[in-house]
């Protein structure tokens, strides 16, 4: 068996796997159909934040350590895209008695107070999270990889048993395929890209429809959502979805009036009950699975990663 480790994906969890992979002195590549910035993964928010997905122990171990991970990246967020925003979580705010484990690890938690909540929001709660700036972030772990001796390969994969005798399936949708697993779901999600007018704080609302308000902002852009269509996989921007975006993040902040649209992308989360992250044997190759994350790959990424890695390492 080789020592060499092939992941398959160029997303953030292939990445991320990858990384830790190549950092531990692994001989490391990455094959994939697409770069990293044509991935699901370019188009996220993203914000790390809690998983209520199951497997429920795992999900919260994964999220803790992204958790410590990206407050360290954060402390260099030119080069990372990494930063520690103030984040006003709105609907529901925060249950009374013992708070559920998800929740209480989010650092500087407490409930907004009347005045701080807009318009049409009862109930919310301020925290202080990671959120990423995708495109920097992904040429910034690119970059990692490499000065660690990984690679990446442009490579269409349709076996993973030909992709070497130990592959780490990074696929997202694609593992429907490739893992012959029918419960992954593509969900469809769209963003508005605006041009940012000096917004810093993320606004999030928990909401369970199909459409909800939020905006992330960037140095140099804020990404307005949000939309969770299930099962749609044209990826063809709607452009009722870009009006309806854009006047709920206005109505939130004004200031969102005067910032012009750069661009609205689309994406398909790769939705699944349960999180994947387990061993398969397939004839002489070990297949370490990692998938299924849906909306939260970014805050399971580091987590889920060095769980993949040690699997591997478990010949």
């Amino acid at each position: 068996m080789s020592d060499d480790v092939v992941v398959v994906g160029a997303g953030v969890s292939g990445l991320t796997t990858a990384v830790v992979l190549a950092e531990s002195g692994v001989p490391t590549r990455v094959l994939a159909d697409r770069p990293p910035r044509d991935t699901t993964s370019m188009v996220a928010g993203a914000l790390w934040g809690p998983s209520f997905q199951q497997p429920y122990d795992k999900t919260l171990e994964w999220t803790a350590q992204s958790l410590e991970d990206f407050q360290r990246l954060a402390t260099d967020p030119t080069t990372t895209g990494v930063r520690i925003a103030s984040v006003l979580t709105v609907g529901d705010g925060l249950p009374e008695g013992e708070l559920p484990p998800q929740v209480k690890m989010i650092p500087g938690l407490r409930k907004a107070t009347g005045h701080e909540l807009p318009d049409g929001f009862a109930a919310g709660s301020w925290g202080r999270m990671p959120v990423v700036d995708m495109p920097t972030y992904l040429d910034y772990l690119e970059r990692r990889l490499g000065a660690a001796g990984g690679s990446i390969e442009r490579q269409r994969v349709t076996d993973l048993t030909e992709a070497g005798d130990r592959v780490v399936n990074c696929t997202g949708l694609g593992a429907r395929a490739l893992a012959g697993d029918d419960s992954v779901r593509p969900v469809f999600g769209q963003h508005v890209i605006l041009t940012n007018p000096g917004i810093d704080d993320v606004f999030m609302e928990l909401a369970r429809e199909a459409e909800w308000t939020s905006f992330m902002p960037h140095p140099e852009r804020v990404v307005c959502g949000g939309v969770r269509l299930q099962d749609r996989e044209d990826l063809t921007p709607d452009p009722d979805l870009t009006a309806r975006i854009l006047e709920r993040c206005r109505r939130v902040e004004p200031r969102l009036k005067d910032a012009t649209v750069i661009e609205t992308v689309t994406g398909l989360r790769p939705e699944r009950a349960a999180v994947r992250v387990a061993v398969e044997w397939r004839e002489r190759t070990l297949i370490v699975h990692n998938y299924g994350h849906g909306g939260t790959g970014v805050s399971l990424s580091w987590g889920c990663a060095r769980e993949a890695a040690r699997l591997v390492g478990n010949r």
